[in-house]
């Protein structure tokens, strides 16, 4: 897997960034969704790997995505900053358009807790 990141990006993520925060991680988000295979692809600044993290391809920043979570991406994908929000998209299309300023430095995805709710059972 492969991730480009724009230069309007890379100064916003830089701009967030602080020593705690050096890994840009591809995060499935899936809380609050239902089903475990319906979710949102977004991305997140992380401190260290996580267990199941594994490395993905990038020119500029350290980049992390979840072993278990990668189908849900493109083998080649794209952050850009664009009208106050980064934007995830592949060759096929937009993966996330509105991904929030502020998303990038929550913590959800550190020790992710399952929800109860219909869906987890699909």
């Amino acid at each position: 897997m492969k991730l480009t990141i724009t230069e309007t990006a890379l100064e916003k993520i830089q701009a967030l960034q602080d020593e705690t925060h050096r890994y840009l991680v591809l995060f499935y988000d899936t809380v609050g969704i239902g089903c475990k295979v319906n979710g949102i692809p977004t991305v997140r600044l992380a401190q260290e790997p996580r267990a199941r993290d594994i490395e993905v391809e990038s020119d500029t920043i350290p980049a992390l995505i979840d072993q278990e979570q990668e189908v849900f991406f493109a083998e080649e994908v794209k952050l850009d900053f664009s009208n106050n929000v980064f934007r995830l998209s592949s060759k096929e299309g937009y993966l996330n358009a509105l991904i929030p300023q502020t998303h990038l430095t929550q913590k959800d995805f550190i020790e992710k807790k399952t929800e109860a709710s219909r869906g987890d059972s699909c």
